[in-house]
């Protein structure tokens, strides 16, 4: 184990309420192109950059290098055969990575990329088994956050093909949505050459949808922001195909995950808890400390992770989550509730 490194940090992107059409405008960074450029030349170098996305900061590397990608399992601590989702700067790179894709499929990436989505599509020889987790399948995605952007897009005139990138943060712990978090996460397991990008709080907050695009009809595999009727909606002669049991692995699939080292209790048994984390309208039960007061479900799924952090960081052994109980990001938020507090069984 190494001593905290050094962090490239840019001007913070402002955080704000998001809806479909905020991810899909233009944004305006003030992030260099130097800083863009030095990040680049680092993943050709074989080093690792933590960047932000619109979803949480990820743990990047060039997807194509086996020594650096081993560097990322290293890092978060992560199981080998743990797949890992490549990002591409645009729709014009999927058939790069991945062959036999449906027209669904392509209908969704138009849609959809950039943005919170991740597709799993049958994989080309470029997804090799370190990517895969030997699987004969590959998770694609495009984000929507300027840095994240700038990034691949640099990379690739660089010659880069993609970049692998996992949530940056120690596997199954909860993920980061600033680069302050990365550092507390990932700050003593980092060499001097990676680097941090700082582009403030993610905008959504959790992590992407991914849709299983092997199979005729498209499945759920891991609920995000993109809810099954906006999917239905944008591909309307399908139906999605509801979340079963699938022999596919993907990110976040597994019962334990997303987990604070606090306990977590849900609902019924949220009250008598140390930390205490619901819609504002609930009340706080006496004797617990409010962490957050979201005023909507968008904005819990933005400040979920950080009212998680904050709890431990303040050495709270308890927390207490009242969990919306309505459909799309509501659904995402219980999964991933849900998820972290099975981890203290």
């Amino acid at each position: 184990m190494g001593t905290r490194r050094r962090r490239v940090s840019v001007i913070r992107s402002r955080s704000k309420p998001v809806k479909w059409d905020d991810l899909r405008m233009e944004f305006i960074s003030k992030c260099t192109a130097d800083t863009i450029s030095n990040a680049a030349q680092a993943l050709t170098e074989g080093h690792l950059v933590a960047f932000p996305t619109e979803t949480v900061y990820g743990l990047g590397a060039d997807a194509t290098n086996e020594k650096a990608i081993s560097r990322i399992y290293s890092v978060k601590g992560r199981p080998t055969h743990h797949p890992l989702i490549v990002h591409i700067s645009s729709i014009n790179k999927l058939d790069q990575w991945a062959t036999d894709i449906p027209e669904y499929a392509i209908n969704l990436a138009r849609e959809f990329w950039p943005g919170p989505m991740t597709l799993i599509l049958p994989r080309k020889d470029l997804a090799k088994d370190f990517i895969t987790g030997g699987q004969n399948n590959v998770g694609l995605r495009v984000p929507n956050q300027p840095i994240a952007l700038g990034l691949l897009r640099k990379f690739e005139e660089l010659g880069g093909q993609g970049i692998a990138a996992p949530s940056a943060n120690r596997f199954g712990a909860v993920s980061p949505t600033t680069a302050e978090a990365v550092g507390e996460e990932l700050g003593d397991y980092l060499d001097s050459d990676d680097l941090v990008l700082d582009g403030g709080q993610c905008s959504v907050g959790i992590e992407s949808t991914i849709i299983d695009c092997t199979s005729k009809l498209p499945r759920v595999l891991r609920p995000g922001f993109l809810t099954d009727n906006m999917i239905e909606e944008k591909i309307q002669e399908c139906l999605v195909i509801p979340r079963t049991q699938t022999s596919i692995r993907a990110p976040g699939m597994l019962a334990r995950h997303y987990a604070p080292k606090a306990v977590i209790m849900i609902n019924d048994n949220a009250s008598d808890c140390e930390g205490f984390i619901a819609l504002e309208h609930i009340q706080t039960p006496k004797n617990s400390i409010r962490l957050i007061s979201p005023r909507n479900s968008e904005q819990m799924a933005r400040e979920l992770y950080r009212g998680m952090r904050l709890a431990d960081s303040l050495g709270l052994k308890t927390i207490g989550i009242i969990t919306p109980q309505g459909e799309g990001i509501d659904t995402a938020i219980r999964d991933r509730v849900e998820k972290a507090s099975k981890s203290n069984t």
